[in-house]
């Protein structure tokens, strides 16, 4: 456990944010990853938003198996980009979100008859767990 939590720390990835100042708070938008954006009513809102934004987006875009691109580094940025706004590198760590989104629980509905629902209640059975350790068994993991 300890080893796979070192190893998900050891590949991380930067990309350079641009924060702008709107009406309504902040707006935030990677120039490397064009769709990946972020609001917030507060700049700290919009950087712990767009951190999740850009988690979000990589891991779609390595489920999807599309190209991801290289980060860019300052000098790249244009002016425009620069101007009047932040610019503030976000760094994530793919295979750590990878593993919570694929490791995370989810609810799913099954069907079993009423009878053998009140009996399972009564014995105190967790129908999560059992059903987890029986697909786990069909499967041979």
């Amino acid at each position: 456990m300890i080893k796979a939590f070192l190893c998900d720390l050891m590949n991380k990835v930067t990309y350079l944010a641009i924060i702008e100042k709107t009406k309504d708070g902040f707006s935030a938008y990677f120039p490397d990853l064009p769709g990946c954006i972020s609001i917030g009513d507060t700049l700290e809102k919009c950087i712990d938003n767009v951190n999740d934004a850009l988690n979000l987006h990589y891991y779609g875009m390595q489920k999807n198996r599309e190209s991801i691109p290289v980060p860019s580094d300052y000098d790249h940025l244009s002016k425009e980009e620069m101007q009047g706004n932040i610019v503030c590198p976000i760094t994530i760590y793919p295979d750590r979100y990878k593993r919570q989104m694929e490791e995370r629980r989810i609810k799913i509905n099954c069907t079993i008859p009423l009878w053998l629902k009140k009996e399972g209640e009564k014995a105190g059975l967790n129908f999560s767990k059992l059903l987890e350790k029986s697909v786990k068994e069909q499967l041979e993991l």
